[in-house]
C-alpha cells in the first residue's frame, strides 16, 4: 500500500508512543511509519506519525516546540515525578495561588533541567529506567531547556481568589521547547514551594505546527482503514 503523509493522532491513556505506531503499522500493512515526539503512556493529545516518505519530517517534530495542559498535585513527593510512582513523602498545602504564580514565574526563560530517572534517556548504553527499576540512581548532566510560558488554568475549586489557597490539584498549561520533562517541572516548581508536587496528568495540545484540533482518536483512524476513508485523515 502507498501511502504517504502526516496523521495526527490524539494518543489514548496507556499508550505507548510505540504502542500507537504498532498498531497503525499493523492496521496498514506498512513498514515505513514512525513518530516525532515520544509521550509517556499516562499522556494524552498531539502524537505526530509520519508514513512513507513523510517519515523524513520527524526530525522536525521531535525539535519543535510544545504546549501541554499538565495536573499539578501539590503535596506529595513521588519517584517517578508522576502519581505512577511511589509516593517519598507528604505535606500540608499551605501556598497562595499569587504565592503559586511568583514560582511559576521563576521557572520561565533558559535553565537547566536534570533528567528523570525514570526516563528512556540513554547513559552508558542504558535507559536511565532501566537502572531506576534496579534501584539505581546515577548522575545525569543537566539539559538546556526553555520554558516560554506557565500559566494556572483555573477552575471552579482549583483557586479561590488571588490569596487563596490553591486546591492539591490544578492545572498548568505549559509552553516549552523541545526536551522538556514536564513532570520534572512539576517536581522542581514543588521543590520551590517547599510542599512538593507530581505531575498527575498530562495532555499535549501542541506539537510545532501541529495541534489537537488536527489530531483523531485511535478509534476513528482504525475504523477509516476498515472503511477506505484513511487518506483523508492525512495532512499532507
Amino acid at each position: 500500500m502507498d501511502i504517504n503523509g502526516v496523521l495526527i493522532i490524539d494518543k489514548p491513556e496507556g499508550w505507548t508512543s510505540h504502542d500507537v505506531v504498532a498498531k497503525l503499522r499493523g492496521a496498514l500493512r506498512i513498514k515505513r511509519i514512525g513518530h516525532g515526539g515520544t509521550l509517556d503512556p499516562m499522556a494524552t493529545g498531539v502524537l505526530p506519525v509520519f508514513i512513507g516518505t513523510s517519515t523524513r519530517l520527524s526530525g522536525t517534530s521531535t525539535e519543535a516546540d510544545k504546549e501541554y495542559i499538565a495536573g499539578l498535585k501539590l503535596g506529595i513527593v513521588t519517584d517517578t515525578q508522576d502519581t505512577t510512582g511511589n509516593v517519598l513523602s507528604e505535606n500540608d498545602v499551605t501556598c497562595s495561588a499569587d504565592e503559586l504564580r511568583v514560582v511559576l514565574s521563576r521557572f520561565l526563560g533558559p535553565q537547566k533541567q536534570i533528567p528523570p530517572m525514570y526516563s528512556a534517556k540513554k547513559q552508558g548504553g542504558k535507559k536511565l529506567y532501566e537502572l531506576a527499576r534496579k534501584g539505581i540512581e546515577v548522575a545525569r548532566e543537566p539539559r538546556d531547556i526553555n520554558v516560554f510560558d506557565l500559566e494556572i488554568l483555573e477552575r471552579q475549586g482549583d483557586v479561590t481568589g488571588g490569596r487563596g489557597f490553591v486546591n492539591p490539584l490544578v492545572n498548568i498549561r505549559v509552553k516549552c521547547s523541545k526536551g522538556t520533562y514536564v513532570r520534572t517541572l512539576c517536581h522542581d516548581i514543588g521543590a520551590s514551594l517547599g510542599c512538593g508536587a507530581a505531575m498527575s496528568s498530562l495532555r499535549r495540545l501542541k506539537s510545532g505546527n501541529y495541534t489537537i484540533e488536527d489530531a483523531h482518536t485511535l478509534e476513528k483512524v482504525l475504523e477509516s482503514i476498515k472503511e477506505n476513508t484513511f487518506d483523508k485523515l492525512l495532512t499532507k
